[in-house]
């Protein structure tokens, strides 16, 4: 067992919730921790951290039916695996948590939320540091990977401690906030007096003589700190909205180094512990003497590890544990917190998806999937800044790493965009790859437009499996080709028609002849068709798993066609043709299937077309719109497959 099934276990096996001291206890005992360094990790009383182990040893004596103690908790438990009775608890215990607890990805995870997963050491590093007289924490990381959750649970902390805190987040304040530095600072002091509840004197200390940063200083030194019984821990967030501000930000970053250096030698400076977050480094000309982003604690928070991701599914009630899954979502997202929650939500049935992560994944980096709205918001952002629109546009395009000018790649890398490795710069993801990619193929409107997103469905298409049966395209990656066809054909106007092909009264076969017998008859199908493809359109099709190639019309202008099992005895044909030549395909599939000659005598059942099998077809053909979606295709080619049936079967109509 890992650690965080013996605390799953744990949690679905005892009657009340393990205390987050209990939680602390268990993770650092594993790690062979001794009860003294808990204890000032943890900012505890050795006394009451041993007092909590002794009642924890017991209670796990209780569940496992034997002495569990400090010295052999680990060596005990990691030896053995979950049993069938205890991986069926936590599953039944995950599914009952989630049923309450299921919560959309939005704002900070709160802190009785099961889905905040810690990232050792990132949080005992905080907790250890804001216990240290006039100590900084600098939290930099790209929006959505987690700062806000930090910083709610170094907050909590702090107030276990019994501290004073306080927190505020600049994207808060108004513009005329920065109008100057004067009105941006008393600013500052209004808002951290009213969240003490003291009485604002603002007035008693501001004197334009001495300037404001100084007015700032004696009002925090002279009525703030002394004001406080406990230490202060002062959260500044989202630091990022003062960089829009250049006169500003060397002002006020300056001040924030010289309280800094003011503990070192003032005692009640001593009690500030200040707390920065931001997502984007500053480039604005500010000297490294006078920046706070140089001093005290830095942390970076990483994308989540493969164990970690797991861990979380689990917690959402997703059986992962073969590692798969998980493997096939990283590599579309990575290990970015939010994509992840957000993707596991989807699963659960909360976003229409129903634990189908073939089609979030073939969804995910197109306008129509769950990530669309999040995406948006970097390509507003880009917008903004050509300059990085134009070297993200080089990065996303490239086959290799790319050197760009080394600020241009800080700034991606720290909007998140771009891994940086030396000089070089990589997409962080591979959906911001492929979502870039094809949003810049569709703004230039050209040939080279269509030719990536072709190359893009090759992407698509290795994240979801052929048909096993057949050997032809599923319908999943049939509707992602569909979109592609239908916007080249829209923009080269010429038609597009489908073809639908049902085998007759297939149902009652398979109930008659048995499972095996129905599958050889798929296939044989499935060969016939893709055999008049192949002679009808003078190549090979977009169909067997052997020729999976981008289909693309040649300078002889031969046709692009696809081939796929559209549903459980259904056939899709999708071609860059007419509506004759449709139909000429149509009818040959119709005359070959019959030709094979399978027997289907049904006995009791009277107006059969044959008594061999047969294959009615529905053919629709239209020259696409732009403006249109490919679902009127799809409709009109069904009513002339629902037409066929009606007619009699065995026949082909076209709509």
């Amino acid at each position: 067992m890992t650690i965080e099934e013996v605390l799953l276990l744990l949690k679905a096996t005892l009657p009340n919730a393990l205390t987050p001291l209990q939680e602390i206890v268990l993770r650092s005992t594993w790690d062979g921790k001794t009860y003294t360094s808990i204890a000032s990790e943890a900012h505890y009383g050795e006394e009451r951290v041993r007092k909590v182990a002794s009642h924890l040893w017991q209670l796990l004596g209780e569940v496992w039916k034997e002495p569990i103690n400090k010295s052999n908790f680990r060596q005990t438990l990691e030896r053995r695996g979950l049993n069938r009775a205890q991986q069926q608890l936590i599953r039944e215990f995950n599914r009952t948590a989630i049923a309450i607890s299921l919560e959309f990805p939005c704002g900070p995870v709160s802190l009785d939320s099961r889905f905040y997963i810690p990232r050792p050491p990132i949080e005992q590093l905080a907790y250890a540091e804001i216990a240290q007289p006039g100590s900084v924490i600098c939290i930099k990381a790209p929006k959505k990977m987690g700062k806000s959750s930090l910083i709610l649970r170094i907050l909590a902390h702090a107030a276990n401690l019994e501290y004073s805190t306080v927190s505020l987040d600049f994207q808060q304040a108004d513009k005329a906030v920065f109008a100057n530095i004067d009105k941006f600072l008393r600013w500052l002091c209004a808002n951290i007096t009213q969240k003490l509840g003291l009485q604002p004197k603002l007035n008693d200390y501001w004197n334009e003589e001495i300037g404001s940063k100084v007015s700032c200083s004696l009002y925090f030194q002279e009525y703030l700190l002394p004001s406080v019984k406990n230490p202060l821990v002062l959260v500044l967030n989202e630091v990022d909205w003062v960089f829009e501000y250049p006169e500003i930000t060397d002002e006020f970053l300056s001040l924030l180094r010289f309280w800094y250096e003011q503990a070192k030698g003032v005692e009640i400076w001593q009690k500030l512990r200040l707390v920065l977050a931001y997502s984007t480094e500053i480039f604005v000309v500010l000297r490294l003497t006078l920046s706070p982003f140089h001093i005290g604690l830095p942390l970076k928070l990483p994308p989540f590890t493969k164990e970690q991701v797991q861990d979380l599914a689990q917690r959402h009630g997703l059986d992962w544990t073969n590692g798969s899954e998980v493997e096939r979502l990283m590599a579309m997202v990575g290990g970015h917190p939010y994509l992840v929650r957000l993707a596991l939500y989807s699963l659960m049935g909360k976003g229409g998806l129903q634990r189908d992560l073939e089609q979030l994944l073939q969804q995910a980096p197109t306008e129509t999937g769950i990530y669309n709205e999040y995406l948006r918001q970097y390509v507003l952002a880009l917008r903004k800044q050509p300059e990085l629109e134009a070297a993200f546009a080089e990065v996303i395009f490239a086959t290799s790493p790319v050197k760009l000018e080394p600020v241009v790649a800080y700034k991606l890398q720290s909007m998140g965009l771009v891994n940086l490795q030396g000089e070089y710069c990589t997409p962080t993801y591979e959906l911001y790859r492929l979502y870039f990619r094809q949003l810049k193929a569709r703004q230039d409107g050209n040939n080279s437009r269509m030719n990536q997103l072709e190359k893009e469905n090759q992407q698509l298409r290795v994240l979801c499996s052929l048909d096993e049966l057949t050997q032809l395209i599923s319908r999943r990656n049939f509707h992602t080709h569909l979109q592609i066809e239908w916007q080249k054909a829209a923009g080269d106007c010429t038609p597009l028609s489908l073809i639908l092909c049902d085998i007759d009264y297939f149902k009652i076969y398979n109930k008659n002849y048995g499972n095996t017998a129905g599958d050889d008859c798929l296939r044989q199908i499935a060969n016939v068709i893709d055999n008049c493809v192949k002679r009808l359109l003078g190549y090979s099709s977009f169909s067997q798993a052997s020729t999976v190639k981008s289909p693309v019309c040649t300078s002889d202008e031969r046709t692009s066609v696809l081939v796929a099992r559209y549903g459980g005895e259904e056939f899709a044909i999708l071609a860059q043709t007419d509506a004759m030549t449709a139909i000429s395909i149509a009818e040959n599939i119709r005359e070959q299937v019959k030709a094979l000659e399978i027997s289907c005598e049904y006995p009791g059942m009277g107006g059969l077309p044959a008594n061999v099998l047969t294959v009615s077809l529905g053919v629709a053909s239209i020259i696409p719109e732009s403006e249109t979606e490919p679902e009127i295709l799809i409709n009109a080619a069904e009513k002339a497959l629902i037409q066929a049936k009606r007619k009699g079967r065995d026949r082909v109509v076209l709509k």
